[in-house]
């Protein structure tokens, strides 16, 4: 189907809950959503562990209520993060895996694989979930795939979005590019409103509620320009924190019914958890429906109902934080509900109709496009971004996207005071300057914190790590000093600092970059990462050769009992037969302590020796 030699860029949209691959062909002028070895068009964000193997996908999903401590999910809730973070607390308490500090207090999830104890960081898990979307497309396409586009959320913060990128590198991939997921949706929007010969400056406001994120965007669209004008969101608010609400409500009707606290017991929750998820999807079209589930505690089976009402009381919350994000979007855009031409839902939380309502009453009136799939959006845009970057595309149309970092960036003086060097919702890539001094004496090196945040306190903001200049010991205070604070494509921070008296320049280190990945670790996990890969490969080949093996052995049996019916199988061909049988059973009984070659060779010598006889016969 495709041309082996052609480099393919494909556009991943990495989510919290669900990911999704896609990619533009070029003959075709249009974006493929690429479906997955299970005929799905999205692929939960899981992986598990187990005795043998290791899963991904929807294997792993399906399995995760006899597995729960051993099926990770929702990593992008940890990615980048302290294990000390406040965020997080609430969600280590309502996780079925464990999740420990390591030295350098970032988190490590702790799993049990092939009977051994492994500590696995967040980007070791999202690596694992990129090669698996990578891999469904290089079925599709046919062919290898090294260069993606991945997608985050637009308020991922520097360590986040690092850490992205480092999952991407351990996956062995070569990530082009980061865009924020609202922006990949605009994109999408933008090429169907195209197709559909929409034309003029266009105002598109961007609702991206997913199962762990929530961001909104204001776009203009003129021509071929793609223009953020602001951003806002929360990364941690989505459609796992109502499934939480709604498990947490039905835990205690059980323990009020039953006086049964199912609170300790991992595999209760997972189960009751999926049947809580399935609610809130039918709710989505359904105004009531039934929690059923048999033997959830011992032989005490469970059932009861959820109405609309209900579940919009558990989460009225949750609805309101969204509208406040909204709000401030528009505040930061200095545009008027008025000045918005489209609302675009996108992730699948926005298919919530208390959410619809209140968007809806919020702008008006205004009727809101569901003219793109929510759930694929982001996957389309970033296959459209990839497209772009990849010269050879000929036929994508010439778009230029403009995106603007989503919090200001700036370093501490005066003790603890932020002073910002580049305000949010500037448009990058951009490079500011800013002028500072020195506060001591005699100092042979100058500290400079940076931070990233609103808080006018620069220890209220998120920490990005500790800079320092060195040179000129013999400087007294307000000495001065510049800061050149620069942003890629990416949403990726560089700073350098600079003495300028001396006409001398000392590049500073960051000496805590917070969170990050030593380049060391990295190309250890990359090793690791080969080595999963190698054990999952290993471990297919003796799956086909056990299930060749027992597959020879029945189809042997049965003709067996044909000839016996007719009496053309000699006693001692019989007994030669059965004997190759009851060996081959007995090392079938012993597959998980028997290397794959000895059942590719057992398979042959029972071949050389049945075949003849049945031929013969």
């Amino acid at each position: 189907m495709a041309e082996q030699k052609k480099e393919w860029a494909v556009g991943i949209d990495l989510g919290t809950t669900y990911s999704c691959v896609a990619v533009w062909l070029e003959e075709q002028c249009r974006v493929e959503i690429i479906h997955n070895d299970q005929g799905n068009r999205t692929t939960p964000s899981s992986v598990a562990f187990t005795d043998n193997q290791r899963l991904i996908g929807d294997a792993a999903k399906h399995q995760a209520a006899t597995n729960p401590t051993n099926t990770v999910f929702d990593v992008k809730r940890l990615i980048g993060r302290r294990y000390s973070d406040p965020i997080i607390r609430d969600d280590l308490k309502l996780w079925p895996f464990k999740v420990i500090a390591d030295s350098d207090d970032k988190p490590m999830i702790a799993v049990s694989y092939k009977g051994q104890k492994k500590h696995l960081s967040a980007e070791e898990i999202s690596s694992m979930i990129l090669t698996k979307m990578r891999e469904t497309a290089e079925a599709y396409l046919e062919s290898g795939v090294k260069n993606v586009v991945v997608t985050v959320p637009a308020y991922f913060n520097d360590s986040q979005r690092q850490a992205t990128k480092d999952a991407g590198t351990i996956a062995g991939l070569n990530v082009m590019r980061i865009i924020n997921e609202p922006t990949a949706a605009a994109l999408a929007y933008g090429l169907d409103k195209r197709a559909k010969c929409v034309v003029g400056e266009r105002n598109i406001f961007i609702f991206d509620f997913g199962g762990g994120t929530f961001d909104v965007s204001l776009l203009t669209i003129k021509g071929d320009v793609f223009e953020v004008k602001a951003t806002a969101g929360d990364t941690h608010l989505g459609g796992e924190d109502m499934d939480n609400r709604v498990v947490k409500y039905f835990v205690q009707e059980f323990n009020r019914k039953n006086k049964v606290d199912i609170n300790g017991n991992p595999k209760t929750l997972r189960r009751l958890r999926t049947a809580c998820e399935r609610a809130k999807r039918t709710l989505s079209y359904a105004v009531s429906t039934t929690i059923e589930v048999d033997a959830l505690s011992g032989s005490i089976d469970f059932y009861s109902s959820l109405s609309r009402a209900r579940f919009e009381e558990l989460n009225m919350d949750l609805f309101k934080r969204c509208m406040e994000t909204v709000d401030k979007c528009l505040v930061d855009s200095k545009m008027d509900k008025s000045d918005v031409d489209d609302v675009v839902l996108v992730g699948g939380s926005s298919r919530i109709p208390k959410v619809q309502q209140l968007l809806q009453d919020y702008f008006k009136g205004k009727e809101l496009c569901m003219s793109i799939n929510p759930d694929e959006a982001v996957a389309y845009g970033a296959a459209i971004q990839a497209a772009l970057l990849t010269k050879s595309n000929k036929f994508v149309p010439n778009l230029l996207l403009l995106d603007v970092t989503p919090l200001s960036l700036g370093v501490a003086i005066c003790e603890d005071l932020m002073s910002v060097v580049i305000p949010r919702n500037t448009i990058i890539p951009v490079q500011k300057k800013e002028g500072f001094e020195r506060n001591k004496d005699f100092r042979s090196s100058v500290s400079i914190n940076v931070f990233e945040g609103e808080r006018t306190r620069a220890s209220d903001n998120n920490f990005l790590g500790s800079f320092k200049l060195y040179g000129n010991p013999d400087a007294l205070r307000g000495h001065p000093l510049s800061v050149t604070f620069s942003i890629d494509v990416d949403g990726i921070l560089t700073v350098i600092a600079e003495e300028e008296s001396s006409g001398s320049k000392n590049w500073i280190t960051i000496t805590n970059n917070q969170g990050r990945l030593s380049t060391q670790q990295i190309m250890r996990m990359i090793e690791d990462a080969e080595k999963y890969k190698a054990e999952d490969e290993k471990y297919q080949k003796k799956v086909e050769a056990v299930n060749a093996l027992d597959d020879f052995v029945y189809k042997i049996r049965h003709a067996i009992d044909d000839v016996d019916n007719r009496n053309k199988l000699r006693l001692r061909d019989q007994v030669k037969i059965n004997m190759a049988i009851a060996e081959t059973k007995k090392l079938l009984d012993a597959s998980k302590q028997t290397e794959t070659e000895v059942f590719v060779d057992h398979l042959k010598a029972v071949k050389s020796l049945i075949e003849p006889i049945m031929k013969i016969n």
